[in-house]
C-alpha cells in the first residue's frame, strides 16, 4: 500500500478503497463499487460531530478544547462501546473530502488545541489527503489520531509525517476476551506492532506550556490525592464551544507523542494488568497511559451480565495500585463518579 503524498492525484488516493486493506480485517472489498466491509462504510466519507471537545486528557484538551471530529463506523465495534450509534454507521452525515478541510480549518479558527481524528482507520486515506491540503491552506495545529488500536502497519505509515499525537486504545492482552467482546482475536498481536509503529513516528513527549505554571504535564502517581491525577468527579464534562473549561489555562498541551488508553471492564482486572504490564516493559516512561474508569454499561449489554455493571472502586484501585508498584510515572487516572452518559457527546452533526 503507498502514502499518501502531495505528489498523489485524489483519484489515486481513492484507489486504495477499491481492494480495502485498510486494518487488520483485510476485508478486499470494493469500496469505490458501494460494498462494504466490517467497518459498514463504502467510499463516502461519513461523520457524526466536529466540535470543541473539553473532556479530553488534560493535555490534549487543554483550556480551549480538543478539536475533534468523530467518524462513523468502526472496524471494530464493541459490544460496549459507548459510541454504539455511530460504529455502527447509524448516526451521520457523508460530507466531500473539501468540506472536511475547511472543518480543520474552522476548528483551528474557533481556538481549538488541536485536530482530534476519532475513529478514522477506516477513511484514512482521505483523511491523510485533507490533511494535507489543509497544511497547505494554513493548518498548524498538532493532529491527534485517536484510534481503538486495532491497526494495519502498512497503513499507518501512510500518516507519517502528518499525525503528531497518537491516542491509541490498548484494550486486551486476552484473545478470548478481544474475540468476544470486539470480534478479533488477534486484536494484541495487532494492536502491539501498530503501537510500535506509532512511537517510532513520534517518539517521546513533548508538551508546550501555554502560561506560567507547573512544567510538568503529568506529575508522578504516588498518592491518592496526587496532584497529578486527571481530577473528573469535581466539574461534568463539557462537550460544546463556548462553555467554560474544565482545566486552567496554563494546562501544558501535548505538541508530539503517545498517550495509550486503557479502560478497565467489570470483573477483568487481570487482563488489566497484563496491559500495563506490556506498556511498561515496552514504552517505560517514554509514553504516557490513561487508565480509565468511566465505563458505562448501556442498553446492549444487558444480557451479557458480566458486563451489565460498572467497575466497582475496589477493581480500579487494584488496577491504579498495580501502576505504582511497577514505578509507572506517566499516568492519568480519573476519580469520582466518571461513569455517566454525560461521557457521550450528542452525536447531533453539529460542525459538518
Amino acid at each position: 500500500m503507498s502514502g499518501c503524498h502531495s505528489t498523489q492525484s485524489y483519484n489515486d488516493i481513492l484507489q486504495l478503497y477499491a481492494f480495502c486493506a485498510l486494518c487488520p480485517r483485510r476485508c478486499h472489498v470494493n469500496r469505490l463499487a458501494g460494498e462494504t466491509g466490517f467497518c459498514g462504510q463504502t467510499l463516502e466519507l461519513r461523520a457524526a460531530r466536529a466540535s470543541l471537545h473539553m473532556w479530553e486528557e488534560p493535555c490534549i484538551s487543554g483550556a480551549t478544547g480538543s478539536g475533534t471530529v468523530f467518524f462513523s463506523g468502526c472496524n471494530l465495534r464493541c459490544i460496549y462501546c459507548q459510541n454504539y450509534d455511530i460504529a455502527l454507521g447509524q448516526t451521520g452525515r457523508n460530507i466531500s473530502s473539501d468540506r472536511l478541510v475547511k472543518i480543520f480549518l474552522n476548528l483551528q479558527q474557533k481556538g481549538a488545541a488541536n485536530i482530534n481524528l476519532v475513529t478514522p482507520t477506516h477513511f484514512l486515506p482521505t483523511i491523510a489527503w485533507a490533511l494535507e491540503q489543509a497544511r497547505q491552506g494554513g493548518l498548524h495545529l498538532p493532529v491527534v489520531y485517536n484510534c481503538g488500536g486495532y491497526e494495519s502497519v502498512e497503513a499507518l505509515q501512510m500518516l507519517d509525517g502528518l499525525v503528531d499525537i497518537y491516542l491509541p486504545d490498548l484494550k486486551y492482552v486476552s484473545g478470548e476476551l478481544s474475540s468476544r467482546y470486539s470480534q478479533a482475536e488477534d486484536y494484541f498481536e495487532k494492536a502491539r506492532l501498530a503501537l510500535d509503529e506509532m512511537f517510532r513516528q513520534v517518539g517521546t513527549p513533548k508538551f508546550h506550556i501555554p502560561a506560567a505554571g507547573n512544567a510538568s504535564a503529568v506529575l508522578p502517581l504516588v498518592s491518592d490525592n496526587a496532584p497529578g491525577k486527571r481530577h473528573a468527579s469535581a466539574v461534568q464534562p463539557h462537550i460544546d464551544s463556548g462553555i467554560a473549561a474544565v482545566y486552567p489555562p496554563s494546562t501544558p498541551l501535548l505538541r508530539r507523542g503517545m498517550i495509550v488508553r486503557h479502560l478497565v471492564l467489570p470483573g477483568h482486572v487481570g487482563d488489566s494488568k497484563k496491559v500495563l504490564h506490556y506498556l511498561r516493559d515496552t514504552f517505560g516512561n517514554d509514553i504516557y497511559v490513561s487508565v480509565m474508569c468511566q465505563y458505562t454499561p448501556l442498553c446492549h449489554v444487558a444480557d451479557l451480565p458480566e458486563l451489565n455493571r460498572r467497575v466497582t472502586p475496589a477493581e480500579y484501585q487494584r488496577v491504579t495500585d498495580y501502576c505504582l508498584r511497577m514505578g509507572m510515572e506517566n499516568v492519568y487516572i480519573q476519580e469520582g463518579d466518571v461513569a455517566q452518559e454525560s461521557f457521550i457527546p450528542p452525536f447531533d452533526l453539529s460542525g459538518l
